[in-house]
C-alpha cells in the first residue's frame, strides 16, 4: 500500500464528512451500508458524487458479491483521514520521500509549516501476515476486534505512549511529536542503523552501552522485546569541536594540536521501535530479556568480532535492580494508566504471537542519514485490500520504496550518502 497524495489537496468538506461517515460506520460493519454512510454524513443530494470521488481515489473499496449496498474503508482512506488530521493541528504541512519500509510499517520524511523535518511512521499492521492469518481463520474468529486498522491503531497508540515516556525519561529515543489513528509524527535523527555500519573505533564501549540501555529500560519496568540491530540508531557527535586557528606551525604540530582540540567521534545509539515492548512482570519476560541480550551479543560477535567477557546481564539482575528503593519510577505502569490499557496490550501481543509478528525490521531508503531498522530482502505481499467475501462479516472495529541505499557505513566517515531536499 503506497501512500499516494495527489487526491489530497482536491477532497471537498462534503468529501471529507463522507470519508469520516465510512470510518464511522467501520466501527460496527465490515462493508458499511451506502444509507448508513449518508445518514452519518448528512449528505443528501452529493453522496453519490463524494462517494464516485473517494472511490477512484481508492480511499473506500465496493466489495464485490456484498449482501448489500456499501462499501468499506481501506488504507488509503485511513492515510488520508490521518494526513488531514495532522494537518489541521498543524503538525505536517508536506509529505516528503519514502525513507523506509518494514514488514508492517512504512517511513517518509515530512515538514511541519515551519520546515522542521520530521517522520512519518504508517503502522500497516497486516499486510505481510495477511495470508498467514486468511490461512488460519480460527485467529480471526477468536478475537473481537480482528480489524487490521483497528491493530494498527493499537500500535500507533502503544508506541507513541512508550516513546513519550522513555523520553520523558531522558533514554535515547526519537521525540515522539503527535499521534493520529495509525500514524506517528516523530524527530527526525540523523542516524544509521546499527545493521548498516561495518566498523566501529570501539565496539566495547558500545557494546557496554547497549547493555546498560536494556539494564536502564528493565530498571523503569521494561522489556524492549526487539532489542537488535534493526531497531538500533547509532548518531556521531562531536563534542567541543573547536579550529585551529592559523600559525606558523609545521603541518604535524597543527595537526596534532587539532586532535588536542577536537575529540574523537563519539557513537550515540539511538533505541526504535516499541510496539513489542512488555513490562517485566509479563509472563515471558525472562524469554524476551534474554533474547535481547543475545542478539546483541550475536550481532557484534558477528560484525565486529568482539565478545565480551562479562557475562549477562541477566534478567534476575535486572529484576533484583527494580527492586531496589520505593521511589522506583514504573513506566508500565505509568503508560497504562495514561491510556494505552491492559486490554489493548493483550490483544497487540496476541496479534504478534499468532501471526509471528516480532518486531518491524524495516528496509532503509537513506537519504538523510536518518534509519528505521532494515530488512533481509523482506518482500511486501497483499494486504487487506484483498479481503475475500468470507472476510465481510468478521469482528470490526470496537474502538475509535522507493530504491534502498546499501551501502556500509565505517565510523568515522559515511560513505555515499545523498543529501536529502525536500519536493
Amino acid at each position: 500500500m503506497k501512500l499516494d497524495t495527489k487526491a489530497l489537496r482536491y477532497l471537498t468538506k462534503d468529501d471529507w464528512r463522507v470519508l469520516t461517515a465510512v470510518e464511522t460506520g467501520s466501527r460496527n460493519h465490515e462493508v458499511v451500508p451506502t444509507s448508513l454512510i449518508g445518514s452519518i454524513s448528512g449528505s443528501k443530494g452529493g453522496l453519490q458524487r463524494c462517494i464516485s470521488t473517494l472511490a477512484k481515489a481508492n480511499l473506500i473499496a465496493k466489495v464485490k458479491n456484498a449482501k448489500y449496498d456499501g462499501y468499506r474503508l481501506t488504507y488509503g482512506g485511513l492515510d488520508y483521514l490521518a494526513l488531514h488530521a495532522h494537518q489541521k493541528q498543524a503538525t505536517i504541512y508536506s509529505v516528503g520521500n519514502q525513507i523506509g519500509v518494514g514488514k508492517e510499517s512504512d517511513i517518509f520524511v515530512v515538514a511541519d509549516p515551519a520546515g522542521r523535518q520530521l517522520v512519518l511512521k504508517i503502522h500497516r499492521l497486516g499486510r505481510i501476515s495477511f495470508r498467514t492469518v486468511k490461512s488460519n481463520r480460527d485467529y480471526l474468529r477468536k478475537r473481537s476486534s480482528a480489524s487490521w486498522m483497528y491493530m494498527s491503531r493499537l500500535a500507533a497508540v502503544k508506541e507513541f505512549t512508550f516513546m513519550k515516556a522513555l523520553w520523558a525519561q531522558g533514554l535515547p529515543v526519537p521525540e515522539a511529536v503527535a499521534q493520529n489513528r495509525h500514524t506517528i509524527v516523530m524527530a527526525l535523527v540523523d542516524a544509521f542503523p546499527l545493521r548498516q555500519i561495518s566498523e566501529v573505533p570501539d565496539p566495547a564501549r558500545l557494546y557496554a552501552e547497549l547493555m546498560e540501555m536494556i539494564l536502564r529500560l528493565a530498571g523503569l519496568g521494561l522489556i524492549h522485546g526487539d532489542f537488535n540491530e534493526f531497531n538500533i540508531l547509532i548518531k556521531e557527535e562531536r563534542e567541543g569541536e573547536t579550529e585551529v586557528p592559523a600559525t606558523d606551525w609545521t603541518d604535524a604540530e597543527q595537526q596534532q594540536q587539532q586532535q588536542q582540540q577536537n575529540p574523537p567521534i563519539k557513537l550515540v545509539p539511538i533505541l526504535i521501535d516499541f510496539p513489542q515492548m512488555v513490562s517485566i512482570d509479563h509472563p515471558n519476560a525472562d524469554f524476551y530479556f534474554d533474547r535481547d541480550v543475545s542478539c546483541i551479543k550475536r550481532f557484534f560477535e558477528r560484525r565486529f568480532h568482539f565478545r565480551s567477557d562479562e557475562p549477562g546481564p541477566h534478567f534476575a539482575e535486572a529484576k533484583a535492580q527494580l527492586r531496589v528503593g520505593g521511589d522506583v519510577k514504573r513506566l508500565d505502569v505509568e503508560v497504562e494508566a495514561s491510556g494505552f490499557s491492559r486490554k489493548m496490550a493483550r490483544e497487540l501481543e496476541a496479534y504478534m504471537q499468532d501471526v509471528g509478528v516480532d518486531g518491524d525490521h524495516q528496509d532503509v531508503t537513506n537519504e538523510e542519514g536518518e534509519g528505521g531498522g532494515g530488512d533481509d530482502g523482506v518482500s511486501v505481499e497483499s494486504g487487506p485490500e484483498e479481503l475475500e467475501d468470507e472476510d465481510e462479516d468478521e469482528d470490526a472495529l470496537d474502538e475509535t520504496t522507493s530504491g534502498t541505499i546499501r551501502e556500509e557505513v565505517t565510523f568515522a566517515g559515511i560513505r555515499n550518502v545523498p543529501d536529502y531536499h525536500m519536493p
